[in-house]
């Protein structure tokens, strides 16, 4: 009776995890290992991309890029096969070929917050602040709640000298994930910049 009662104790949390909104929200309160144990294999292309980004915060890159390479496979008319491509190229260092695949993604899928937030990290990690706080405006806009395209797009925003464009994505940010791991860095910098 105890195993019974012990097994249907862990559905709710796996059944919970399957959701892309409930598994964001457990990578926007810092739980990435949460996050990689709940998602299973056959998880919505969503949820893979968090997990890969999970494994990523967590230090382990040849995790996220076997989570990576799981949207790669997909078929190449859909955009998450070349969000997937973008992941492991950014993972490898080959950021011109992860800025070519993450373009395919977004035009593969002009509507996809995900294609634009990945085009954002490749964008950043090539230091072009001012393209990726485009592309992150753009994932923000077509997902308000998307808490980390705000958090980058205020970061990105603040390299490229607009803090005023970085406060309302900070600002957002803040209320979307209240419990996130940068919310000190978030609330220092916009300190820093309201002090001057």
């Amino acid at each position: 009776m105890k195993r019974f009662l012990f097994v249907l104790a862990l559905l709710p949390s796996v059944a919970f995890a399957q959701d892309t909104a409930e598994v964001r929200r457990l990578f926007e309160s810092g739980r990435f290992q949460q996050v990689v144990e709940t998602a299973g294999p056959d998880a919505e292309p969503g949820i893979l991309y968090t997990v890969a980004q999970s494994h990523q915060k967590l230090g382990a890159p040849d995790q996220a890029r076997r989570v990576y390479g799981q949207l790669a496979e997909r078929s190449q008319g859909d955009a998450w096969h070349f969000i997937g491509l973008s992941g492991q190229q950014l993972v490898d260092d080959q950021t011109d070929a992860a800025l070519a695949a993450a373009r395919q993604a977004v035009s593969a899928a002009g509507d996809l917050p995900e294609a634009y937030y990945q085009l954002g990290l490749v964008l950043a990690n090539q230091q072009n602040w001012r393209e990726a706080a485009a592309a992150f405006d753009r994932a923000a806009e077509l997902n308000p709640a998307f808490a980390y395209a705000h958090y980058n797009g205020g970061l990105m925003h603040y390299r490229a000298g607009r803090p005023d464009r970085m406060a309302i994505h900070f600002e957002q940010f803040l209320k979307i994930a209240p419990e996130a791991p940068e919310r000190p860095e978030v609330l220092q910098i916009m300190r820093t910049v309201r002090g001057r």
